[in-house]
């Protein structure tokens, strides 16, 4: 008789390369193991989710919020710093004096005749010989009531040029200028130093041997934050009685998209006989600093939000990876039963890619909520971005398959043999 050799046992598909094609694994029964396995253990689902919830959560949350309040702080900017425009000597001149002030004392009503320019008004620094300023006509021989107080004088449109706000009285105009009345109005820091907080009473400073009335405290002003530590007073005033030349510098306060127009007239008006001078200065344009400043916020916030992610995934691979942990009786189990190593890597992927997703979904809900509640409250006006809200789920998904994978190759490789004596 002839022996018959016994049918060669079929090799598994990992170590032959050979697809058994017999066994077959349906998306659907991926989903629905996977779902099988997050519900049987619902509490540890949600907590896995959960890190991925609060990571895309921050990630909208920070984007959208740095969206929203880049366009707060760019809308704040163009409001004041594009209508900003500043004029002082220093542009050459063809006779070379740059360091001799040009600027005429009538530089006030010179500009404010120009199209486009809201207010204007001169500034400049007072030289008082190093006198000191004190509140009340005694000297104390110990120097306890005097101060060094830095003293500046202004046009009156110079108040209304750096936007003042007064505490109370009132500011000098152009009557005090021309009679060179001794007049001052405080900056609070002055006025704090000097211990006057109320001007009903006439209270007067003393600025070396000199006298003034303080007619006015100032509260704050949106520019030249200098003014808020000094005393200001009327150019006729500084003229007469300090020998000031001429005024160091022009502020100007233009309407929106009127800068650079009144920054090439400005200096024309000024000083028409050499406009080169002066020198203007006018705000950049506003178009790329929001860019500039879009992009800074921006990246900052990228990386808070992409840390919170990071932390998300950290937990999904901490979660999986003990679950591959715990269910390696059942892994066996599977691998006896037919299943390949693709089927077990699949299958955890599919949990940790659905935990992932609806974590992701959570978590663009929760953003978007925060960003509305944020700007409601600050009054803002939110800034979403529709397409990341979209696809945050996907990005939860992907996440939760990164962080998978590694458990996932781990279950992978499990022995069935092993697996089950364990």
């Amino acid at each position: 008789m002839t022996a018959i050799a016994p049918e060669a046992e079929p090799l598994d598909e990992d170590e032959a390369g050979v697809v058994d094609e017999r066994s077959t694994f349906a998306p659907v029964d991926l989903i629905g193991e996977a779902l099988t396995a997050l519900l049987a253990r619902p509490s540890r689902a949600v907590l896995t989710a959960l890190g991925t919830v609060l990571g895309v959560a921050a990630l909208i949350a920070t984007l959208g919020l740095s969206r929203t309040a880049g366009a707060q702080i760019v809308s704040t900017f163009d409001e004041l710093a594009a209508t900003e425009v500043q004029v002082e000597p220093g542009g050459g001149g063809f006779f070379g004096d740059r360091d001799v002030s040009t600027i005429p004392w009538d530089a006030e009503d010179r500009l404010v005749r120009l199209n486009g320019v809201s207010s204007a008004g001169t500034l400049s620094d007072v030289d008082v010989q190093g006198a000191l300023v004190r509140s009340v006509p005694v000297v104390d021989p110990l120097g306890r009531n005097e101060f060094q107080i830095p003293v500046r004088s202004a046009s009156p449109g110079l108040f209304d040029a750096v936007r003042t706000q007064l505490r109370t009285g009132r500011i000098f105009d152009e009557g005090h200028s021309e009679r060179s009345d001794p007049v001052v109005v405080l900056g609070p820091g002055a006025a704090a130093r000097l211990r006057i907080d109320r001007v009903d009473n006439t209270p007067a400073i003393f600025i070396g041997d000199q006298s003034f009335a303080v007619i006015g405290i100032i509260d704050d002003v949106e520019r030249q934050p200098g003014l808020l530590s000094a005393i200001l007073l009327p150019d006729g005033t500084a003229r007469e009685r300090f020998g000031l030349a001429a005024p160091a510098e022009v502020q100007i306060e233009v309407e929106v998209g009127a800068a650079q127009l009144i920054g090439e007239q400005a200096a024309i008006a000024l000083d028409p006989n050499d406009p080169t001078r002066l020198r203007v200065r006018v705000p950049p344009e506003p178009r790329a600093v929001r860019a500039d400043v879009e992009d800074d916020v921006n990246a900052l916030f990228v990386v808070l939000g992409a840390v919170s992610l990071l932390v998300g995934a950290l937990g999904i691979a901490n979660v999986t990876l003990v679950s591959v942990l715990e269910r390696t009786g059942e892994i066996g189990l599977r691998r006896a039963l037919g299943a390949r190593r693709r089927h077990i890597a699949a299958q955890f992927l599919t949990e940790s890619a659905t935990v992932g997703f609806l974590g992701g979904l959570l978590g663009a809900t929760v953003g978007v909520l925060i960003i509305v509640g944020v700007s409601a409250v600050r009054d803002w006006t939110p800034v979403l971005d529709v397409e990341l809200a979209l696809v945050a789920p996907v990005l939860g998904a992907v996440v939760g398959l990164v962080a998978g994978a590694y458990p996932a190759l781990r279950a992978a490789s499990t022995e069935p043999i092993e697996a089950l004596r364990g």
